[in-house]
């Protein structure tokens, strides 16, 4: 049983790096420290406790983390300061010896981040100098799940439906960091799905490492978690964050195709379209599976969005695997794409590979792949200018630009004069008219 008293009153600020899966984590944490009387801290204030939730996909992820620690230490020199997450897990010692650093928890522990802070945090008095207590367990043994389904400031509601990576492709730390694979059982997940329709919410997003392979730790399916969601009363949407190219069968495709509530809506993971560069990264799938899974999803949903991650600069990404890359993507029907160029991440068997890329040449290639982005996504949104469609809105500051998302994740603009807080979490039918001043999204010109 926690003690409540040392944390009534007491202020926090949170950090997250990365993926919806922090974000929905750290949604989570804020959650938590509030039913405990903590409050989330207005922006300039003075905070007694600090949550950094870290990623560590890339060097630049892991730069962006330590930036973000010595800067959370600077605006609250007197704050209790935790970091946890993907980052912490890999390098929790050269994280202790940041200055400032009050803890350091791995991917175990973060599940009993109260209960730490409860033991760790004196409630006061002067914060000391000695490297943070690490709290860390080896990949093979990281083998909680932290239940989560949150949406923090946002509309949408996360649900953490799998964690963990049994995959070990060789660019790729995140299963050293986040473990094996892993998850709860349906009827959890659907429990928790309700309480987000009793709070009111109405839009919900499947997030984990790897969700296609849930099922690992219960026997189940994840087409049968699909469809029990499906019957959840209450949420009129959900998505599915990200499915490896390998595990987004038919059936599934089919299914969603048909559900009440799964948008048209998918995020695949390509990373190269160079069968070569996919052996070299250990991926399970090549170039010819994934045009069919992107091809079968426009046959039965015509009017699907289709994000696709890729990488570029690998090792062993010559000029001519680039370019089967961008011919692959260039033909097939996608809406837009996640590049990312490659970063070398210490003890990933990618390193092992001899051909190098240059950072001048990475960024080349990631700004024609970008380019290929911003012309398929304005295709793909221009095509419903003129027609009626449902989006879910989210709130805007006053006298704002309110903004949400068709069925099939088109991005909707209400001008200011339309807007209202009455309309946040609303579903309303809007006219598409045409793009906004950036190009971001389409302006609805009435509701």
């Amino acid at each position: 049983m926690i003690d409540s008293s040392a944390f009534q009153g007491k202020t926090a600020a949170y950090f997250t790096l990365g993926c919806k899966l922090n974000f929905s984590e750290t949604s989570t944490f804020g959650r938590l420290l509030q039913q405990l009387g903590v409050r989330t801290a207005e922006k300039g204030e003075e905070v007694d406790i600090c949550i950094v939730n870290t990623c560590t996909v890339t060097e630049v992820a892991s730069r962006k983390c330590r930036q973000a620690i010595h800067r959370l230490v600077r605006q609250h020199p007197r704050a209790f300061v935790v970091v946890t997450g993907c980052y912490a897990q890999l390098e929790p010692q050269a994280v202790s010896h940041i200055d400032g650093v009050s803890l350091v928890l791995g991917s175990n522990e973060k599940a009993q981040l109260v209960q730490f802070l409860a033991e760790e945090w004196g409630g006061g008095g002067e914060k000391s100098t000695a490297p943070a207590p690490c709290y860390t367990q080896k990949t093979k043994d990281i083998v909680s799940f932290a239940p989560s389904c949150s949406r923090g400031n946002r509309t949408r509601y996360f649900l953490k439906v799998q964690d963990g990576c049994d995959y070990f492709c060789t660019y790729c730390a995140i299963p050293y960091a986040r473990g094996f694979s892993r998850n709860p059982t349906i009827a959890s997940l659907v429990e928790q799905a309700r309480q987000a329709a009793d709070q009111g919410g109405k839009e919900i997003v499947l997030t984990g490492v790897n969700i296609g392979d849930f099922g690992k730790s219960t026997g189940e399916k994840f087409i049968d978690l699909v469809k029990a969601l499906d019957q959840v009363e209450g949420i009129s949407r959900y998505r599915i964050s990200s499915l490896e190219p390998d595990l987004l069968s038919d059936d599934l495709i089919d299914y969603c195709a048909h559900s009440r509530a799964f948008m048209p809506h998918f995020h695949i993971p390509l990373q190269s379209g160079s069968d070569e560069v996919l052996r070299l990264m250990h991926r399970h799938y090549d170039s010819r599976l994934f045009a069919q899974k992107i091809e079968h999803i426009k046959q039965v949903m015509p009017d699907a969005f289709i994000g696709v991650d890729v990488m570029v600069g690998c090792r062993g990404e010559t000029a001519e695997c680039f370019e089967q890359t961008f011919a692959l993507i260039n033909q097939l029907p996608v809406s837009q794409l996640h590049v990312f160029p490659y970063s070398e991440r210490p003890g990933t068997a990618a390193l092992k590979i001899p051909y190098v890329v240059s950072e001048e040449e990475k960024k080349h290639r990631s700004k024609r792949l970008l380019e290929l982005s911003d012309q398929k996504t304005e295709a793909f949104y221009a095509q419903y200018m003129g027609q009626d469609a449902e989006v879910l809105l989210e709130k805007a500051t006053r006298g704002r630009a309110m903004h949400g998302f068709t069925r099939n994740y088109v991005r909707v603009e209400l001008p200011a004069r339309l807007a209202s807080p009455e309309l946040d979490n609303q579903l309303v039918t809007v006219r598409l008219g045409g793009f906004n001043h950036d190009h971001s999204a389409l302006v609805a010109n009435t509701f």
